[in-house]
């Protein structure tokens, strides 16, 4: 994808980038008059960020550095209808919005005027290829309905009973017991990462990865997976995509370890893929059908292609559900009650729950839900206008002006959660029924975008749920997640393609007096 640097498609933008440098000059001259530090702004300094000549509002987000989530959430929480206009260097505008009209207009009512678009797809396309988060148009579709196939109920089961159980009993619990025992610290982030890859890589591709094991290093692939996906994702920050094209040409930098990265995530889903092959070729029939034999039997074998789509869906199940899972314990630490009443709840079922009884753990699954709503795995999203528009809190969409729904901001709109939406308070998803129960009272999709909404609803939703719901069954019944940072030090909350807990999650394992 990547492997002529000096293409003539690049030699365009190579002259025009040069043509800027003197009013880059400038820029950089200008910046470094106010790069003092300073303070992080709170709620009540927070203002709708200044516009420039030619910067636009650059120094605005340059200024506030990894916190840009954090601000960006803050001004939209400020804005008339939560809703505001940022001048992007050389003129383009972004549209943010916490507006869950406007959201339901962009992912719903007008969801064909709203796209990927050029500028997402051509700025992730060396990592992600045509994958499905990569894609729009029939590309999409395909995918989309080709996967579908993996998300009906006899393969969420089966993926509970074959797939988490397995992991959780076999390597998870185990790894967590020793530490215990030993007084080890753990990074239980990585923990985490490792055992959604391990599952994603079984349910998916019919492949064991082996990665969650006590003795596992970090593997190659996984430090090279981790750099495409902070490069790629740091593409979106660059004064310009100029910036990235012309490193990206030169074969220096951060590119260049780019390109040294998506070689080897590639090679890695390459090699899964003519696995694959191979077991089709050798057999017949399959005892079980995962959704990588789906795309190899669906008459799309191209390696290139397929290769994209398992590495799109390594990115969807590796890192969405591990980073809801590490905020969660995290929060669980800070929130004892909580902590009690879902162990309670686990304490109920059977001691190695199955399907039906993990499904049916309410006051969890609302503690989960409360969890993402605070800290969602994927905090903001855009859409590339593809005509002129105007969205219902009036604010006016030219072509081409990239609209973003800040998901992270949505959880925090008083307007929405109330007075007390600071609080992780799993009751706000619950109501008593006559029976004493709780009942699960779930918000609409476009007032909560967790998993997006619309025609590009997340397929695998219902088994992120069954995965997280398992694994939370699983440790706390015997553990409690312990972090060892102190007390009052809340970590920092930071997103490339997904969001991550920046340093990593250091925590002990304590096991339980109740334990037998």
């Amino acid at each position: 994808m990547i492997e002529n640097p000096l293409s003539l498609e690049l030699i365009a933008p190579v002259f025009l980038f040069l043509s800027l440098i003197l009013p880059l000059i400038f820029f950089f001259f200008y910046s470094s008059l106010f790069n003092k530090k300073e303070a992080a702004p709170t709620k009540q300094t927070v203002t709708i960020p200044k516009s420039y000549p030619l910067i636009g509002s650059y120094l605005a987000l340059k200024r506030i550095g990894n916190r840009r989530i954090q601000w960006l959430s803050d001004v939209v929480q400020i804005s008339p209808a939560n809703t505001f206009t940022f001048r992007r260097p050389l003129g383009r505008l972004q549209v943010f919005t916490g507006n869950p009209a406007t959201v339901e207009h962009i992912l719903k009512t007008r969801f064909s005027n709203y796209q990927k678009g050029y500028s997402f797809i051509s700025t992730l396309s060396d990592f992600l290829g045509t994958g499905i988060f990569n894609a729009d148009g029939n590309t999409w579709k395909f995918q989309r309905q080709v996967a579908s196939h993996e998300f009906n109920t006899k393969s969420l089961r089966k993926f509970v009973e074959h797939v988490v159980d397995a992991e959780l009993s076999d390597r998870l619990i185990p790894i967590m017991a020793s530490a215990a025992q030993q007084d080890q610290t753990l990074d239980f982030q990585d923990i985490l990462q490792r055992f959604a890859f391990d599952n994603i890589c079984k349910i998916a591709f019919g492949f064991d990865a082996e990665y969650l094991t006590s003795s596992a290093e970090r593997s190659k692939f996984a430090v090279a997976y981790e750099e495409a996906v902070e490069i790629s994702s740091k593409r979106f920050r660059e004064l310009s995509p100029l910036v990235w094209k012309v490193k990206r040409a030169l074969n220096i930098g951060s590119e260049k370890r780019l390109r040294m990265a998506v070689r080897e995530v590639h090679e890695f889903a390459k090699n899964i893929v003519r696995e694959k092959k191979r077991e089709l070729k050798e057999k017949e029939s399959l005892e079980s059908v995962d959704m990588l034999s789906r795309f190899l039997s669906s008459g799309h074998s191209d390696e290139d292609f397929v290769t994209d789509i398992v590495i799109s869906f390594i990115l969807a199940g590796k890192d969405t559900t591990s980073a809801a899972l590490t905020w969660f314990f995290w929060l669980l630490s800070k929130y004892p009650r909580v902590e009690q009443e879902i162990v309670k709840e686990i304490m109920e079922k059977s001691e190695a729950p199955v399907y039906d009884e993990v499904k049916h753990m309410v006051y969890t699954h609302a503690a989960l839900c409360e969890s993402m709503r605070l800290y969602p795995p994927v905090p903001m999203d855009t859409k590339e206008a593809v005509e002129d528009d105007v969205l219902p809190d009036g604010t006016v969409v030219k072509k081409g002006t990239l609209v973003t729904y800040h998901v992270y901001a949505m959880g925090r709109l008083e307007s929405i959660w109330g007075e007390d939406w600071e609080e992780f308070k799993p009751e706000r998803w619950l109501q008593k029924i006559e029976s004493g129960k709780w009942k699960f009272v779930p918000k609409d999709s476009f007032t909560y975008p967790v998993f997006q909404a619309g025609p590009r609803m997340c397929l695998g939703k219902d088994m992120a749920f069954m995965q997280m719901q398992s694994v939370v069954a699983g440790i706390l019944r015997r553990f409690a997640v312990v972090p060892t940072v102190a007390e009052g030090v809340e970590p920092n909350f930071i997103s490339f393609l997904s969001s991550q807990m920046e340093g990593g999650f250091p925590v002990k394992i304590i096991e339980r007096e109740t334990y037998n």
